[in-house]
């Protein structure tokens, strides 16, 4: 079969091209933002790119067009498949009929950390025997890929609250119909979709609503959105976490930057973390992939060993260049709490040396102007905060400043540049944060160091 996969640079689509490749089938498909990491992984698969939309790139007249959430009418390559009455089904659906049915789910939700934890989750059980199927919205370095149809009765998935489709506006999560659900953390997000926080906890209300009683249900004890949403009525039994707490699973820090801490299952040593990875936000994301682990077979000391050989997804805080004592990261930033826990967490691991975190506000929730003041207040942890004003921004972001001090306005990425190379002589961390492509200023800024 061919298939076609619109906005197939994504990451949930391009895991999905991936997957349906593994399964034999001759896979192309289109977008208007081709870039790494996605971009190269796709090729190295055999599967066709074609940049840009457009009505003759369905002239090979696939049997089945799968149709991506960032898609919508007006679009000449969605009207080309309803004008043609091609076949065509939204992402989501399609996983769940062709790949997920039949086995046994274990889904990551949330606001913040889900690729991380998928990633974690994936990871323990792999490094433990069990080559289970996966799809993460990223590209973990423990695997080099972001999907694989995997060869176990298990799938992990990345359960994405965001709309399935143009013409399916449930949450992608409420297709995968999972035994295991983990449920991070619930913030406002995705101001595009959805009008306030009420109809976000609804939507999760509907995921726990396919849990089935035989399963499990994982939680922070400590989140208030999460825990109403879990009023609003479960069937299933739920497993709470929590960091120096009381929760039925805890852990509990050995260093403030969360890089070593022990898990305790009702107050019951279970063993010690001690890993790469820094932050409050990545403990629970660890304690959370240890139990959904243990449902799998794996107990929490094989899970805890696995993890201090886990590496994290390309993107999350990664390490990209050292120069000129200078050290640079690719952070995907999509939110300001994500924002806040990360810088919190390096701040921790380098005490009082120097931070400047570069801020892209790609996601259509911080260029809506929704986090304006919790924008600026998350950068807190930085020495120097520089946030780039696209001109299609729609806001002034100089509106940021009246909340915090240490924020400077850029339009242009070559004023970003000239900014940091002034500042690299004092040496630090550079810590570059955007979930898209940030207009090639990784490579750019590199370059601009080296040549110093």
């Amino acid at each position: 079969m061919h298939i076609h996969i619109l906005g197939i640079c994504g990451t949930f689509m391009g895991g999905l091209a991936v997957i349906a490749r593994q399964l034999g089938h001759q896979v192309s498909g289109s977008d208007q933002n081709v870039y790494p990491p996605m971009s190269t992984q796709l090729e190295q698969q055999g599967i066709e790119l074609m940049e840009g939309y457009r009505a003759d790139n369905l002239d090979s007249q696939p049997d089945l067009v799968v149709i991506g959430n960032a898609l919508s009418r007006g679009n000449p390559e969605v009207e080309a498949v309803l004008n043609r009455g091609l076949n065509y089904v939204s992402g989501p659906q399609w996983l769940a009929e062709h790949v997920l049915h039949g086995k046994s789910v274990l889904a990551v939700a949330g606001t913040h950390g889900k690729t991380t934890t998928t990633g974690m989750l994936s990871w323990i059980l792999e490094y433990n025997g069990i080559k289970a199927g996966f799809l993460i919205g990223g590209i973990p370095l423990n695997f080099g890929v972001s999907a694989r149809l995997g060869d176990a009765g298990f799938f992990v998935i990345e359960a994405d609250e965001y709309d399935s489709a143009f013409f399916d506006k449930r949450s992608k999560f409420v297709h995968y119909r999972p035994r295991t659900a983990i449920l991070n953390n619930l913030e406002y997000d995705h101001a595009d979709i959805f009008p306030d926080l009420d109809a976000i906890k609804k939507q999760f209300h509907h995921l726990v609503r396919t849990v089935p009683g035989e399963g499990l249900i994982i939680s922070p004890e400590c989140d208030a959105n999460l825990n109403e949403v879990l009023a609003m009525g479960c069937w299933t039994p739920v497993a709470k976490t929590s960091i120096d707490g009381y929760a039925q699973w805890n852990a509990h820090l050995l260093k403030d930057d969360g890089s070593q801490f022990k898990v305790y299952f009702e107050h019951a040593d279970q063993g010690t973390v001690d890993w790469a990875l820094t932050g409050r936000h990545n403990v629970y994301n660890a304690l959370s992939a240890i139990v959904a682990a243990k449902q799998a077979g794996v107990m929490p000391s094989a899970a805890i060993e696995a993890l201090a050989r886990f590496k994290n997804v390309k993107r999350r805080m990664e390490v990209i260049a050292q120069i000129k004592g200078v050290t640079l990261y690719d952070d995907f930033a999509h939110h300001p709490t994500a924002i806040a826990t990360t810088l919190d967490g390096l701040r921790k691991q380098v005490g009082q040396e120097r931070i400047i975190a570069i801020v892209e506000p790609r996601s259509n929730t911080m260029r809506m102007g929704v986090h304006t003041e919790t924008l600026a207040k998350s950068l807190s942890q930085a020495d120097m905060a520089i946030i780039y004003q696209p001109e299609a921004m729609g806001w002034d972001l100089s509106a940021l400043k009246q909340y915090a001090d240490n924020i400077e306005i850029c339009a242009s990425l070559d004023g970003i540049i000239t900014n940091l190379l002034a500042e690299t002589p004092r040496g630090g961390h550079f810590v570059l944060m955007s979930n898209g492509g940030f207009g090639g200023i990784y490579q750019r800024l590199q370059n601009a160091l080296n040549e110093l």
